[in-house]
C-alpha cells in the first residue's frame, strides 16, 4: 500500500531584503522620485508600492502635451467657453494629459473593491490626476510653455506670489545679447547716453507702451494660473508649498503655507470677463536701463524691472517695515543666475511710480 504523498511549497531560495526596509524609508525614497509618471510606474511594481505611493509628500507633474477632450460641464475649472481661445491657461484644466495618465491606467485601489486607482482616461484634469494622492505637501506643476507672446529675441520673466489674491509680482524684460559670440556684431547703446533716467526716446518709440503690455499680459497669465488651481488646493489640505512653472522658464507662480491657508479661508474674487482671479488695484515701481552688462558673458538692452504690489499693502505703520522687507526679499530672490544680477543692478536705478486699477 502506497503512502499518501503530500505537496509542499518549495522554500524560497533567498529572502527579499527589500521587504525589510520600513515603509517610512521607502516613502523617503519615493519622495525623491517625485515625478508623477515615475510614481505611477512604481505603483505597478507591487501591492506594497501601490499602497505607499498615494502617501508621498513631494509630487512633480510635468505636462508635455495636451489633447482636447469632452469634459464635465459641471466643473467650472473645465469650462472651455472662454472669450480668449488662444489663452493656454483658460483651457488647461479642460485638457487630458495623456503622457501623465498612462502609467496610472492599470492601477487598482484595493480599498474600493479593486477598482482602478484612477477613473477611465476619457475625462481628466490635473486635479483628477492628483486626487488619489492624500498627503501631498510640496507640489510642483510644469506647463508646456509660457503664455505671454513676445517678439523674437526678447526675454520676459515674471514671478508672482498669491494668497487669495495677488500679493507680489516681479517682471523682468529686455533683449539679451551673447557677448561671447557677438563682440564684433553687436553695438550696444553707449554708456555716455545713460544718465540713470529713462531717455525721451523710451516714450517716443513705444518703449513704455510695450512694457505696459508685458505687465498686463504677465498679470493675466499669473491670475489665470491662480484661478485654475482652485480644485487642487481645495482637495489637498496637506499642501504647504505649491509652485506652477512652464518649460520656457517664463513665469513662476508660488504659494506657501500661509498663502494656501488664506486661499482656503477667504473668498476668491473672480474676474467678470474671464476664468481668472481679479487683479487688485496695484502700485508699480518701474526701473529701466538702456544697457546692462551681466555675468556669464551676457548683456541686456532695454532692461526693465517692474515690481507690483496691491495698493495699500502693509498700509499700517506697524507692519510697513516688515512689509517692505518682505517685498525686497521677494524681489531680490525672484530670479537666478545673470538675471538675479540684473535685478540687483536695476534696483539701484531711478524708480518711476505708476498706479494701476484692478481688472
Amino acid at each position: 500500500m502506497q503512502s499518501k504523498s503530500r505537496i509542499h511549497a518549495d522554500p524560497p531560495l533567498h529572502n527579499d531584503k527589500f521587504d525589510r526596509i520600513p515603509d517610512s524609508l521607502v516613502l523617503l525614497i519615493l519622495n525623491k522620485v517625485a515625478d508623477v509618471r515615475s510614481l505611477g510606474r512604481c505603483s505597478a511594481v507591487s501591492k506594497r508600492f501601490n499602497f505607499l505611493v498615494p502617501h508621498v509628500h513631494d509630487v512633480y507633474v510635468k505636462i508635455d502635451r495636451v489633447v482636447t477632450v469632452d469634459g464635465d460641464p459641471s466643473d467650472e475649472s473645465l469650462n472651455l467657453a472662454s472669450p480668449k481661445p488662444r489663452n493656454l491657461f483658460s483651457h488647461l484644466f479642460k485638457l487630458m494629459l495623456i503622457t501623465i495618465l498612462k502609467p496610472f491606467h492599470h492601477l487598482r485601489n484595493p480599498s474600493s473593491g479593486n477598482k482602478p486607482l484612477l477613473p477611465q482616461l476619457s475625462h481628466h484634469s490635473p486635479a483628477q490626476v492628483l486626487k488619489n494622492f492624500t498627503q501631498i505637501r510640496n507640489l510642483h506643476i510644469e506647463l508646456p510653455a509660457g503664455d505671454v507672446g513676445t517678439e523674437d529675441g526678447v526675454l520676459l520673466r515674471w514671478r508672482a506670489e498669491f494668497g487669495s489674491t495677488l500679493q507680489n509680482c516681479v517682471i523682468l524684460g529686455g533683449t539679451p545679447i551673447d557677448l561671447k559670440s557677438n563682440i564684433i556684431d553687436q553695438d550696444p547703446l553707449p554708456v555716455a547716453e545713460d544718465n540713470g533716467s529713462i531717455p525721451e526716446s523710451f516714450y517716443a518709440n513705444g518703449g513704455l507702451k510695450l512694457r505696459v503690455v508685458w505687465t498686463i499680459s504677465s498679470l493675466i497669465a499669473a491670475s489665470t494660473r491662480h484661478y485654475l488651481l482652485r480644485p487642487i488646493i481645495k482637495n489637498h489640505t496637506t499642501l504647504r508649498s505649491l509652485v506652477l512653472t512652464d518649460s520656457d522658464g517664463q513665469g513662476t507662480l508660488s504659494m506657501g503655507a500661509e498663502q494656501l491657508r488664506e486661499f482656503r479661508e477667504k473668498p476668491l474674487a473672480a474676474s467678470a470677463s474671464a476664468n481668472r482671479t481679479q487683479v487688485p488695484a496695484s502700485n508699480m515701481k518701474l526701473r529701466y536701463a538702456p544697457y546692462l552688462e551681466l555675468p556669464e558673458g551676457i548683456g541686456m538692452q532695454g532692461a526693465t524691472l517692474v515690481a507690483i504690489r496691491p495698493s495699500g499693502e502693509g498700509g499700517g505703520s506697524g507692519n510697513n517695515g516688515n512689509s517692505r522687507k518682505e517685498a525686497e526679499a521677494f524681489l531680490n530672490g525672484s530670479f537666478d543666475g545673470p538675471f538675479r544680477a540684473a535685478v540687483k543692478m536695476l534696483v539701484k536705478r531711478k524708480t518711476y511710480l505708476l498706479e494701476m486699477n484692478g481688472f
